[in-house]
């Protein structure tokens, strides 16, 4: 199983940017796919996730900023990140888990995002 993200980068205040998860070995549509995020100093916590029925959850700090989506045919997991501010700056990894499971069994490398003027 593989996990790998990309689009990370530096952007500024109220930027916008695209975080891509292709995973192979298991399919996104029938697991629990999930984006979380680790900044300097702080605990890793789950920012979005997306369950096999296709409902998603966010974290408080970034409801009506964030949008989780998977593309099925693509095996692919999309984080879109609009209004960007300084303290999202994190490094953002893609989880995947068993929908019976309460650990994230599957981790991508992490990819980092910075968000500064």
């Amino acid at each position: 199983v593989q996990l790998v993200e990309s689009g990370g980068g530096l952007v500024q205040p109220g930027g916008s940017l695209r975080l891509s998860c292709a995973v192979s070995g298991i399919r996104v549509s029938l697991n629990t796919m999930a984006w979380h995020r680790q900044a300097p100093g702080k605990q890793r916590e789950l920012v979005a996730r997306i369950t096999r029925g296709g409902s998603t959850d966010y974290a408080d700090s970034v409801k009506g900023r964030f949008t989780i989506s998977r593309d099925n045919a693509r095996n692919t997991v999309y984080l879109q990140m609009n209004s960007l501010k300084p303290e999202d700056t994190a490094v953002y990894y893609c989880a995947a888990k068993n929908p019976g499971l309460s650990d994230y069994k599957y981790w991508g490398q992490g990819t980092q995002v910075t968000v500064s003027s």
